[in-house]
Formats: structure tokens, C-alpha cells, sequence
């Protein structure tokens, strides 16, 4: 008896664990209208990441085009809403990250807290616009709604 309930309380912790530490998908549409001040550039930019709450590693790629010039800098910031500005999180890229740039940033716990409440966004720097020319604040993927099944005809 006391073993079942022993591997019945195994088989529950490694189910909330492993569902408890799901990644969750983030999105972000990068531009100039989004930077503060605005920036009156053509450039668009799109961040597809996702995060694992259980490492704490966000996983992301980056592409942009249309920019003034070459990229001078990408960086992740926060915390701050969409009107608001804030520090450097982590670099993307390096100096002068061309598109597509892909990597991973470990975040802090703070910073996991910042992900989860909307206050991270990124930028894209340019020499003709050293503070950012285009910007998209992270959000969370939406979860793609799915039809339901038809219902079955009643049986005769």
C-alpha cells in the first residue's frame, strides 16, 4: 500500500514539474512608430521566441530588413511598457548583427517577471538612428484557437 501511494505521488510531482515547465512562444512586430521618440523609417523587424521558465532561457530569432543602414546594435530592454524605455537586458547579435540573428539569453528571475507581465522589448540601432529605429515590445503567442469537433448525428 505504501508503495502505490509513494509512486502515485512520484507519477503527480513529475506531472506538475513537466507541465509546469512548458515553453511559451513570444512574439514581437518591430517599428519605427513603436520607438520612442517615433522614427519615421520603412524598416520592419519580427522577433519569434521562446522561453523555458524552468532554465530560464529564452530562445530567439531575429529578423529585420529595411533599416537606414547597417544594424549597429540589437539589444533586448527592459523593464518597460510600450511608452516607456528602459536599460539593456542582453546584446543580440553582437556589433553589427545582420538578419537573420538566432541565439539565447538566460534571463534573471526578475527579468522572467518582466517577460511574463509584457515589460521586454527589443531594438534595432542604426548609425542614422543611434538610439533605435525600429522597436516591438514581446508578447506572448496567442494560442491559435481550433474549431470544434462537429457534432455527431443523433442515432436513429
Amino acid at each position: 500500500m505504501l508503495r502505490r501511494v509513494f509512486l502515485a505521488t512520484a507519477l503527480a510531482a513529475a506531472f506538475v514539474t513537466s507541465a509546469s515547465a512548458a515553453t511559451v512562444e513570444y512574439t514581437a512586430k518591430l517599428s519605427g512608430r513603436s520607438e520612442i521618440p517615433k522614427v519615421d523609417s520603412k524598416a520592419k523587424g519580427k522577433l519569434d521566441a521562446s522561453f523555458d521558465p524552468a532554465s530560464k532561457e529564452l530562445k530567439y530569432t531575429l529578423t529585420f530588413e529595411g533599416l537606414s543602414g547597417p544594424a549597429t546594435a540589437a539589444h533586448f530592454h527592459g523593464p518597460a511598457t510600450r511608452s516607456q524605455s528602459a536599460g539593456v537586458i542582453a546584446p543580440i547579435g553582437g556589433a553589427n548583427p545582420a538578419s537573420p540573428v538566432s541565439g539565447t539569453v538566460t534571463l534573471t528571475e526578475d527579468q522572467a517577471k518582466a517577460l511574463r507581465s509584457r515589460k521586454i522589448y527589443v531594438n534595432i540601432h542604426t548609425a542614422a538612428n543611434p538610439g533605435g529605429e525600429i522597436r516591438g515590445q514581446v508578447l506572448p503567442v496567442k494560442a491559435k484557437k481550433t474549431a470544434p469537433a462537429p457534432a455527431s448525428a443523433p442515432a436513429k
